[in-house]
């Protein structure tokens, strides 16, 4: 490789002066063998350039996967460093995509599941001649039917859904469209379900009161010219039935 060629000579003798070098030195080592070895970073960056991530953002993961290739590097199992670190940056650079291109956050172990799963397709697909089954995947990789099944649910999160996606014929309907909004009833649901044991505390008059009220929406003068009691009495009643159903709603909630 050309790019190889052009390193530094010294690259690989700064790798191995520094598991020998004390301290003091082996920070400086360091750094010059990781800049000895940049343009390799760069060149296997720029491989995946133009597949939805920014160069910038590729050159920094691949220098991420550099350091991290420096740092583990052992001279003494006899391979050479560019060797160990090129899969090393690809890796590090196939997890940024694997990690940026989920539309929905999913734990790393179903990422990692749901390639395999993919895999597996491709393989049998070509050595059945069919499209596999969730049980020929399962014995293929050696994990159980639940697993699989798992795996193809969390590749659902692969890819998002836009709001605006059309969804009817004439292209009115929106996906956004169909979605349920904030349903205020529910903050009161349990007022309702403790509302009837409170009402049966009240008298028979106090609840015809109420009912008239607020359920009839008659005011306090209609009532009172229902009931023939005078308005006032009616104002009374009305005040003294809402207290009793507050402190029983407060002690029951």
């Amino acid at each position: 490789m050309t790019l190889l060629a052009n390193a530094p000579t010294s690259a690989s003798e700064l790798l191995e002066a520094m598991t020998a070098a004390p301290p003091a030195q082996r920070a400086r080592l360091r750094d010059k063998a990781i800049e000895a070895w940049l343009p390799l970073a760069r060149h296997l960056a720029h491989r995946y350039a133009g597949r939805g991530e920014p160069t910038d953002d590729l050159i920094q993961t691949a220098t991420v996967g550099l350091i991290k290739a420096v740092d583990k590097f052992d001279p003494e199992r006899g391979v050479d460093f560019a060797g160990y670190a090129i899969p090393t940056i690809i890796g590090e650079i196939k997890r940024h995509f694997r990690d940026r291109t989920w539309s929905v956050r999913v734990p790393r172990r179903l990422q990692e599941l749901r390639l395999a799963i993919t895999e597996a397709n491709s393989t049998l697909t070509h050595s059945l001649g069919r499209s596999p089954t969730v049980p020929d995947v399962a014995v293929h990789l050696g994990i159980s039917e639940e697993d699989v099944l798992e795996g193809l649910e969390g590749a659902r999160a692969y890819n998002a859904t836009s709001l605006s996606t059309p969804i009817s014929a004439d292209g009115n309907t929106e996906l956004g469209d169909t979605l349920g909004g904030e349903d205020h009833e529910f903050e009161i649901a349990e007022t309702r379900v403790a509302l009837g044991p409170a009402l049966a505390t009240l008298d028979e008059r106090e609840q015809k009161i109420l009912t008239l009220r607020y359920y009839g929406n008659l005011t306090q003068s209609q009532i009172a010219d229902e009931i023939g009691i005078s308005q006032m009495h009616v104002s009374r009643l009305l005040t003294k039935a809402l207290t009793k159903l507050r402190n029983q709603l407060d002690a029951g909630l």
